[in-house]
């Protein structure tokens, strides 16, 4: 079961004004730093928050309007968070089938319907279990197959791994691609991997706003917005667009390749524009070397995080990655002012 979403919410009290739609079958990631409203806009899509203002659209209902308010149990759409919240009185099997009876099947249906999602979700062992003898993983994954067993419209996920293991979450990632697929979906999620593997489209979210939107692949490979370039781990600089690469607001020139994205031609001088280039690409000087073709950024250094064989050095709003052996070779620690150094070749220019 699919369903086309559209919403359009207002809420004042929490700075909240987003408009986006979701195609039926799509999977959508809401994404954005703590606060920008994300958590917000799935309780109004759940019929949880009423808006000052706005509308949510299902499949051509009115689910919430100026003259309509749908209540939850009666919206057709299931909400699944951090937390699995399972009945602790009851079996892993009733947990599920709690879900169709909301709906009013019958004991018998309601009952094939959990086995059938708990197969589907590889949980048919655990169903005479109760929630306090579950794993973790196995109480979300009871929750996912007590959320479709409703058949939902609309499936909203908020964050649904970040209480898991990270030896777990693989495996429910992998399970969530395989039942999300052809599901009208609205996940939250803060993992770059959720969104790239389950979400077809992302909209970022920043300030109660939507600060962009687009295919997963094209936002986080070329964003342009902040947190979406923090999000994908790349740098990122916003300015007017020149002949060659992009002018930050300080007046500094950042050089690179500019491109259009796509149905849009690159930017024209003057026009909004960001340069997009990836940590690995920086390297870090103690002093500012010599050469034009270079684009070089005097910074403080403000952490060093590390990612393995390799340091992550933040300065601001950039970052580069080096080797252990430069870190210590270059005596690098946060308060030190250096040099980040980018060729002209390794940043991409868009419109923004």
């Amino acid at each position: 079961m699919s369903a086309d979403l559209r919403v359009e919410a207002a809420v004042v009290s929490r700075g909240l004004d987003v408009a986006f739609d979701v195609a039926a079958g799509e999977t959508v990631a809401l994404l954005g730093p703590n606060g920008a409203g994300k958590s917000t806009t799935l309780a109004v899509l759940a019929g949880l928050l009423r808006p000052d203002a706005g509308r949510v659209v299902v499949d051509g209902e009115e689910l919430t309007g100026p003259r309509r308010w749908v209540p939850p149990h009666a919206r057709r759409t299931a909400l699944l968070a951090q937390d699995p919240l399972l009945f602790p009185h009851l079996s892993v099997v009733e947990n599920v089938a709690f879900g169709p009876r909301s709906t009013g099947a019958g004991r018998r249906d309601a009952r094939a319907s959990a086995e059938h999602w708990l197969g589907e979700v590889d949980a048919s062992h655990l169903a005479g279990r109760r929630p306090h003898q579950l794993s973790g993983g196995q109480a979300q994954r009871v929750a996912i197959a007590r959320a479709l067993a409703a058949e939902p419209k609309v499936l909203l996920l908020d964050e649904p791994m970040a209480a898991l293991d990270v030896a777990v979450a693989p495996a429910l990632r992998q399970l969530l691609g395989r039942v999300l697929a052809d599901r009208t979906t609205v996940i939250v999620t803060h993992h770059v991997l959720d969104a790239l593997l389950l979400a077809d489209r992302v909209v970022v979210m920043d300030g109660g706003r939507v600060a962009e939107q687009g295919p997963s692949s094209v936002v986080l490979s070329r964003p342009r917005s902040a947190f979406a370039a923090r999000f994908a781990g790349l740098n990122l600089v916003s300015g007017t667009a020149t002949a060659h690469g992009v002018r930050g607001p300080d007046g500094t020139v950042v050089h690179g390749t500019v491109h259009g994205t796509p149905g849009a031609e690159p930017p024209r001088e003057g026009e909004p524009a960001v340069a997009v280039f990836r940590p690995s690409a920086v390297a870090v000087h103690r002093e500012p070397p010599g050469g034009s073709p270079r684009n070089a950024f005097p910074v403080l250094i403000t952490e060093l995080e590390p990612l393995g064989d390799l340091v992550r050095v933040r300065a601001s709003d950039l970052a580069a990655d080096v080797t252990v052996t430069s870190v210590a070779a270059l005596a690098l620690a946060p308060g030190l002012p250096v040099t980040f150094v980018v060729k002209a070749t390794e940043v991409e220019v868009y419109g923004h």
